[in-house]
């Protein structure tokens, strides 16, 4: 519900002149906005308070993602994972940090705030007091970005399906561009590297510069190609980890004991978007079990058999969880909207047993399903491959054939599926269970 200036609710609080109702608003709007919304509604909030050139939310609930910006283009269109990972690193705590920081490719002031339960950060460059009173403004900002943060952890709790297949696929595409970029410069600075110890170069202090120099930067592109591949996907064991922190406060305060079993340390690594629903649907049915009288004790269990995430968590109450209670049939919603399982067994005077099982790969669904497309079989192998997010380099060594094979297919996918871009062919073939 949005809180306006002319809101009949208003009118009948006349006496009650001093209410901020620009604050208000802004409070409302941040409420009511959708994730793409969120961080233009929330820099307008905050500007009364600290002026800003550029906002910048890095979260990792939101793995396709996880940048919203709003501000100045040259810069939340320069900002990178890379530069906001080094400034989250920085920021130890929830304490706001003021400083100089590297963003857009050179050095600025900036403000950020970290929200611990998420570990997403707030960004604001250049920040410049508005408010009369800085340190009244700052702690509005700060609450501001604490009900934002919650805000954007409830919109990726209840996303749709559509938005969970579309963070999929927005996560592969990134892996790919970054991939490809990755061998574009390595190729340009292999290059290079021949040329510079070419024996017909007699400067050999400045061959052994640029050698050195260009060395060093093939190892920073790889080293960031390793990490926009690790900000998609994450070890189960790191993702168990953050499910206990999620839940300490209530093995702490609540008097119930909450038993963890550890997944293997080898288990596959989870899709951004697969660890972070599993442990939304965790912490949703273990607080639905300690709501129910006679519990002592819940246990929890993740597993893996390199297909599917396995989880398993037991109460030792009566057996009185309510399996169409709408808390059940929200988790179960959750559960479905990646392809996955929810099963639950209750025995009187023995507790409830739910299995959850979550799939780590989009199904892929026959090929009649697709037919409508009048793909070539090797066509619909090349789309396959790319709806995994893999390179032309990996696909051509895969299949056995040449990247400019792989390029002319490519452009026939584009041509058939009628869209214009590998983002547009990779969430098409998600919405149709490609993989």
């Amino acid at each position: 519900m949005s809180i306006v200036a002319d809101h009949p609710l208003k009118d009948s609080l006349t006496g009650l002149p001093d209410l901020p109702w620009p604050l208000l608003q802004a409070i409302a709007a941040v409420a009511d906005a959708s994730l793409g919304q969120i961080a233009e509604r929330l820099r307008d909030a905050t500007i009364p308070y600290i002026g800003s050139s550029a906002l910048i939310i890095f979260t990792e609930d939101c793995t396709g993602r996880p940048q919203k910006k709003a501000g100045a283009e040259e810069i939340i269109s320069r900002v990178s994972i890379t530069e906001l990972e080094a400034l989250r690193a920085v920021v130890s705590d929830e304490t706001p940090w003021f400083g100089e920081a590297d963003l857009a490719g050179r050095n600025r002031p900036v403000l950020a705030v970290k929200y611990s339960p998420s570990n997403a950060i707030l960004v604001i460059t250049d920040p410049k007091p508005t408010s009369p009173e800085p340190d009244a403004g700052l702690t509005v900002v700060e609450y501001l970005w604490r009900l934002t943060a919650r805000r954007i952890q409830e919109r990726v709790t209840d996303a749709p399906p559509s938005y969970l297949l579309e963070s999929r696929a927005a996560s592969a595409e990134r892996v790919r561009v970054t991939a490809e970029l990755t061998d574009l410069h390595s190729t340009t600075l292999e290059i290079l590297l021949a040329a510079l110890r070419a024996s017909a170069l007699d400067n050999a202090a400045a061959r052994s510069t640029v050698t050195g120099l260009a060395a060093k930067a093939l190892v920073e592109l790889r080293t960031l190609s390793d990490r926009t591949t690790d900000s998609v996907k994450e070890p189960v064991a790191r993702a168990f980890e953050r499910l206990r922190d999620d839940l300490r406060p209530l093995t702490r305060f609540s008097g119930i004991e909450v038993e963890f079993i550890e997944p293997p340390l080898n288990g596959r690594a989870l899709p951004g978007e697969v660890a972070h629903a599993a442990r939304a649907v965790v912490r949703g049915l273990v607080l639905a079990m300690m709501e129910q009288p006679h519990v002592s004790r819940v246990r929890t269990q993740w597993d893996c058999d390199g297909e599917n995430l396995l989880i398993n968590v037991r109460d030792d109450g009566r057996g009185s969880l309510d399996a169409d209670a709408p808390s059940i049939a929200r988790l179960d919603r959750r559960v479905q909207a990646l392809n996955g399982q929810l099963r639950m067994d209750v025995m009187p005077g023995w507790g409830a047993d739910i299995f959850v099982s979550l799939p780590l790969d989009l199904p892929a669904r026959p090929a009649e399903d697709v037919a409508g497309w009048n793909l070539a079989a090797r066509e619909l192998e090349v789309l396959q491959h790319l709806a995994a997010g893999e390179r032309n380099r990996l696909i051509a060594s895969t299949l056995g054939i040449s990247e400019n094979t792989v390029k002319f297919h490519v452009r026939n996918l584009f041509r058939k599926l009628d869209v214009g871009s590998r983002t547009e062919a990779i969430a098409l073939a998600h919405r149709h269970g490609l993989r």
